[in-house]
């Protein structure tokens, strides 16, 4: 062999050697923990970020410390395109390799979020942006959108009472629209095809009927009074007299201290059933099930008339003088406490 064909062959042994060399050294970097302290880290990946800049991002929060040999590893994995948007929740206890891992998987650090039965479209914008998974103007402007509401099959101007009461894990990268249509695909489960046939058999539309739930959950929440409840709205509508449901008289009144009071029975609104014949022109809160089966099914009772009474329930009447003698009792029962 000539010494010119000698020094080739070494040359390209050297480099095979330092490739072999650096791929084992990315190996054992790409598994081994950033550091021994198990520090959490959230960090948020901005759509639109490129590669680079993740890795420059990753960097400031202390989870790269050799880039080349982070950026190598990514590459070997093919995560360089592949990495979502969001928030993670990461860890120094973690491997670069896991930390890649879980970014091209996409796992998200989701929230779990519950949204109580009867809050309404603001309730519900306040508590999402108090988690900072919404801004609550960009929420509620969505949710009162003619065209978005028509998209998801609901009538009327807004989405207030198809925003299903659940808990959802819910993540940051979402947006109010998506996180809109995951309650109201959640609404439309629970309103199931049986149910739309009752409406139908009863003669009321869905938003007659979501109008109803919502009044009926507002009025009481024990699961037990909801059909009597409901058979009192049903009865009066059958008679002609007017509703007069408290809180159809407070809604989208802003700073409502919780209690009603005479000049909110007179206001002039387009929801308030002490005004208005019949039931309002939408709901006033998101329903549950219970109330949405309330409504559709009322107790066969010949209630008109119900009065709060000292536990949270309610003592219900057929006349009213049998009702006014119920208000006076409680009324100085209350007094009395």
């Amino acid at each position: 062999m000539s010494l010119r064909n000698k020094i080739k062959s070494k040359f390209v042994l050297l480099c095979v050697l330092i490739v072999l060399l650096s791929g084992g050294a990315v190996i054992v970097y790409g598994n081994r923990a950033i550091d021994d302290t198990a520090r959490t880290v959230l960090i948020d990946i901005p759509r639109g970020y490129s590669f680079l800049q993740i890795i420059t991002e990753l960097d400031r929060v202390g989870l790269v410390t050799n880039r080349p040999a982070f950026y190598a590893l990514a590459i070997i994995k093919g995560a360089a395109r592949q990495i979502r948007a969001g928030e993670y929740e990461l860890s120094t206890a973690m491997s670069p390799v896991e930390i890649i891992d879980k970014l091209v998987k996409g796992k998200i650090k989701a929230y779990k979020i519950t949204i109580p039965e009867d809050f309404t479209i603001r309730e519900i914008a306040a508590l999402l942006a108090a988690n900072k998974l919404v801004k609550e103007s960009a929420f509620l402007r969505l949710a009162h959108d003619r065209s978005l509401a028509a998209s998801l099959g609901i009538e009327g101007s807004s989405l207030e009472g198809y925003l299903y009461p659940e808990t959802y894990f819910l993540d940051r990268s979402m947006g109010s629209r998506e996180i809109i249509q995951i309650m109201n695909a959640q609404f439309w489960k629970k309103f199931t095809p049986e149910l739309r046939q009752r409406a139908s058999a009863l003669g009321m539309t869905v938003n007659e009927v979501v109008t109803l739930a919502s009044m009926i959950g507002k009025e009481t929440g024990f699961k037990e009074e909801k059909p009597l409840v409901a058979a009192v709205f049903h009865n009066r509508l059958k008679r002609g007299m007017k509703l007069q449901c408290d809180p159809t008289a407070v809604y989208g009144l802003e700073n409502f201290d919780g209690k009603v009071r005479r000049r909110h029975l007179l206001r002039d609104a387009p929801h308030n059933t002490y005004v208005i014949q019949g039931l309002p022109p939408g709901p006033i809160a998101n329903p549950d099930i219970d109330s949405l089966k309330a409504a559709l099914y009322p107790a066969k009772v010949d209630y008109l008339y119900f009065v709060a009474n000292n536990n949270g329930s309610h003592h219900f009447s057929s006349t009213l003088d049998a009702h006014r003698r119920a208000v006076s009792r409680y009324q100085i029962s209350r007094k009395n406490n």
